[in-house]
């Protein structure tokens, strides 16, 4: 009987203290109150990345307890710790640093030739060969209507250095839903897979303020972040005699280690209102153009943690407009040094998830580092009632 009761003790012992909870936390404001979009939180315990969503929310299950800290490049960071978190909904308020950004740092060199060399830099100081582990998100709508979502896990090992990145997918999970009676078109399969890692690990997107005449087409700023006594930002703003779109673009690096830390850029209403609207048949009038890209240094590894691409614009066909939105999400689960083995045929190969057969094996979207809005609940459970 004894040793029956003390079998009991260690199944109860176990499975109390094995015991996996849900916690939710609410990001805000401190002044507006308002929810803070895309803040990286990082699970200390167990290096789980997450980011916050368009309600500031992050859902993530643990196993005992966790450090947690908070980050935003417009916000001071924090540090909770997970026992704190007793509540459903559990809103931490967080402090903008926007106005404690330091003077205009002089230099002796022009600010584009730094931001080669931080960019040369880091595409050296990146990590691989690698593997990260990827939680990717698609949504596609259509003259105001959303008709197309993807999503799944995949796993990038990514192969090669300076400029010269490869990328192997293969993908764990994944849904598609929408668009089976349309026609497909290239705007509808939205962004590459197969190129999408080495973009971000060559830094492509930002070549247009590379280049030489990008001297005399945008103003180059640098400034001091009070947040981090390391790091630097650089704000390139297209100058006001310019008739093309071009973005605003902030990029903030570690001046000390000389990589990029975060890049982002988007188009500001003053210049759109300068453009002049295009009607020559199969031109884009684009009115909406949002790009972010998080990076990571931890030891000796630097990697890409998120990303979000979004854009809007207007095809202009011989006989009709078709309207465009394309959003795109990328996050970071998992990062690891160590190699996956696997066979060829279990490559993804294609542009898209569009084209795959679903393989739902469990909820993993519930863990996948970046938690749906009601709004996009909705969004998906209408979507995917249309596609049966």
């Amino acid at each position: 009987m004894k040793k029956i009761y003390h079998v009991f003790l260690l199944i109860f012992g176990f499975f109390g203290f094995s015991q996996t909870t849900e916690k939710s936390i609410i990001l805000k404001d401190a002044v507006s109150n308002l929810p803070v979009e895309y803040a990286t939180v990082l699970i200390l315990k167990t290096k789980q990345t997450l980011l916050s969503n368009a309600e500031g929310k992050i859902t993530f299950e643990l196993n005992g307890t966790s450090n947690i800290q908070v980050t935003h490049s417009s916000y001071h960071s924090v540090i909770v710790r997970s026992s704190a978190l007793h509540k459903t909904d559990n809103i931490i308020y967080l402090k903008s640093n926007i106005n404690d950004l330091d003077e205009i740092i002089v230099t002796k060199q022009h600010p584009q030739k730094i931001l080669k060399s931080i960019v040369e830099n880091s595409i050296k100081k990146l990590t691989s060969p690698s593997r990260l582990k990827v939680y990717a998100r698609e949504f596609f709508k259509q003259d105001g209507t959303h008709t197309y979502y993807n999503d799944g896990l995949l796993n990038f090992q990514l192969t090669g250095k300076n400029n010269k990145f490869k990328s192997t997918i293969l993908v764990e999970q994944n849904r598609s839903y929408g668009l089976i009676n349309d026609e497909i078109s290239s705007e509808v399969l939205g962004y590459n897979l197969n190129d999408i890692m080495q973009n971000y690990y060559n830094f492509k997107y930002l070549l247009p303020i590379l280049e030489p005449k990008a001297i005399k087409q945008y103003d180059y700023v640098i400034k001091g972040y009070t947040a981090n006594a390391d790091y630097n930002v650089m704000l390139i703003t297209p100058l006001d005699n310019s008739k093309e779109i071009r973005d605003d673009f902030k990029i903030i690096y570690d001046n000390k280690k000389k990589v990029i830390v975060e890049v982002s850029s988007s188009i500001s209403p003053a210049t759109l209102a300068n453009t002049k609207e295009k009607k020559i048949v199969g031109s884009k009038n684009i009115y909406k153009s949002i790009f972010k890209t998080i990076y990571r240094v931890e030891g000796l590894n630097y990697y890409l943690v998120s990303s979000l691409e979004e854009i809007g614009f207007e095809h202009i066909f011989r006989d009709k407009k078709i309207d465009i939105e394309v959003r795109n999400y990328f996050v970071t689960t998992f990062f690891s040094t160590q190699n996956f083995v696997y066979k060829e045929n279990e490559v993804f190969k294609d542009k898209t998830l569009y084209n795959k057969k679903n393989s739902i094996l469990t909820n993993y979207w519930n863990n996948s580092g970046l938690t749906s809005t009601e709004e996009e609940e909705k969004i998906i459970e209408v979507i995917a009632a249309k596609s049966y």
